[in-house]
């Protein structure tokens, strides 16, 4: 049986992308406005989601495709609105599943999300930053993780407001990665950036490349 900490999730992930309709959408709003805790997971869903609905773009889908979806579901009609309600609730954590389970299957539980950094490029993917309450220790989760060439390596870059990019280290293109920050302050307005370096890092400790990947905090 769900906890109700894993129903208001799902509530949660389902009104974040716009799929919670009717008297649900109305009993979860009136619960927001009463229950703090309620809203911060709000909050975090639409922190994690936004940056896949901003760099989305619409697309209408064939029309095999929406015959295969008819053909696959039960011949029976649902008997209530609940059941459609369960169906848009499946549909939504599936496709949260899809986007997020790169993200949440590796990361630490003393981690929270922090910022994520997009591509110039709504193709080439993004990256999840997570980090612990002192902002010391980063992980960073690749959603739609690319190749680079051999001779290349990713780098990771804190850029304070007005100041010179430091360093973080070096980041795996495809995998999580975990990295500490107690050489920078994180502070709001400080820039996180990738760059594409030269195999081992830039040799001037100083961006030498393109920076591919970029969020401010």
């Amino acid at each position: 049986m769900k906890s109700r900490d894993d129903i208001d999730s799902a509530l949660s992930a389902q009104y974040a992308l716009g799929t919670l309709r009717g008297n649900a959408r109305l009993r979860f709003e009136k619960r927001l406005a009463q229950e703090q805790e309620l809203a911060q997971q709000l909050g975090r869903w639409q922190t994690l989601l936004a940056p896949f609905e901003n760099n989305t773009q619409q697309q209408i889908p064939p029309e095999r495709v929406w015959k295969k979806i008819q053909l696959s579901l039960p011949p029976q009609r649902p008997t209530s609105l609940w059941n459609w309600n369960y169906l848009g609730w499946a549909l939504a954590a599936g496709l949260a599943a899809v986007i997020l389970v790169p993200y949440f299957t590796s990361r630490s539980p003393d981690l929270a999300p922090l910022v994520v950094l997009n591509s110039s490029d709504a193709t080439k993917g993004q990256w999840v930053v997570s980090a612990d309450s002192e902002r010391k220790t980063l992980q960073l989760v690749p959603v739609q993780p690319r190749t680079i060439a051999a001779n290349n390596s990713l780098q990771l870059w804190a850029i304070p407001s007005g100041a010179k990019p430091i360093s973080l280290g070096l980041v795996n293109a495809s995998e999580p990665t975990q990295l500490t920050a107690t050489n920078v302050a994180l502070s709001p307005g400080t820039t996180i950036a990738i760059s594409l370096e030269p195999q081992g890092g830039s040799p001037t400790g100083q961006p030498t490349g393109p920076v591919i990947f970029s969020g401010t905090l």
